[in-house]
């Protein structure tokens, strides 16, 4: 994923999604908006994004629907999610969007000094980890490019056989401090 993924802000609210828009704004980081859980799929399955701040109450496809879909899908179940609610502690909320994998589950009003550390953080570890998935990827072909279609699947088969030892017996090591 190319460092200029966005972060996808998904409510409902119009005034919501600005006034996250305007916290998230001196991070400095690409920012798109959906007002619904089905825009949302749709552009977590188009590809460049990096983060999701989700809505859980939504009309039709709510935020927890949404996680739910997005992790049975290789291509977006690892991205990181921030539920937010506007409906006050849930232990039944709490339990549910932890056992789905959310990131965090944040209460609105948000405090904006927070969610941006944790923008920041979990942005940040997404681009590493989309740096390394590359790099190994890339690693993976510079290997297989330079082993011969011949070498055997067993990484031990290809270790060269060690030179006999002076002091052997039919082929055999002599046992240390042992005399034959």
């Amino acid at each position: 994923m190319p460092s200029d993924a966005k972060i996808l802000i998904v409510d409902d609210h119009e005034d919501t999604l600005y006034a996250l828009e305007s916290t998230l704004a001196p991070l400095g980081y690409r920012v798109g908006r959906a007002t619904g859980g089905d825009e949302a799929l749709k552009e977590v399955l188009r590809g460049q994004v990096a983060l999701l701040l989700l809505d859980v109450r939504m009309p039709g496809v709510s935020g927890l629907d949404v996680v739910r879909y997005m992790r049975r899908v290789e291509q977006t179940q690892h991205i990181p999610v921030i539920l937010l609610t506007g409906f006050g502690p849930d232990t039944e909320l709490t339990a549910t969007a932890f056992a789905l994998g959310v990131a965090d589950l944040l209460m609105k009003p948000v405090d904006p000094w927070a969610l941006r550390t944790k923008v920041r953080y979990l942005y940040e570890a997404q681009q590493r980890h989309h740096t390394l998935e590359r790099e190994l990827r890339d690693l993976r072909a510079l290997v297989k490019e330079h082993l011969p279609d011949t070498a055997p699947a067993d990484p031990a088969a290809r270790i060269p056989e060690q030179p006999r030892h002076p002091a052997t017996r039919d082929g055999d090591r002599l046992e240390q401090g042992r005399t034959p």
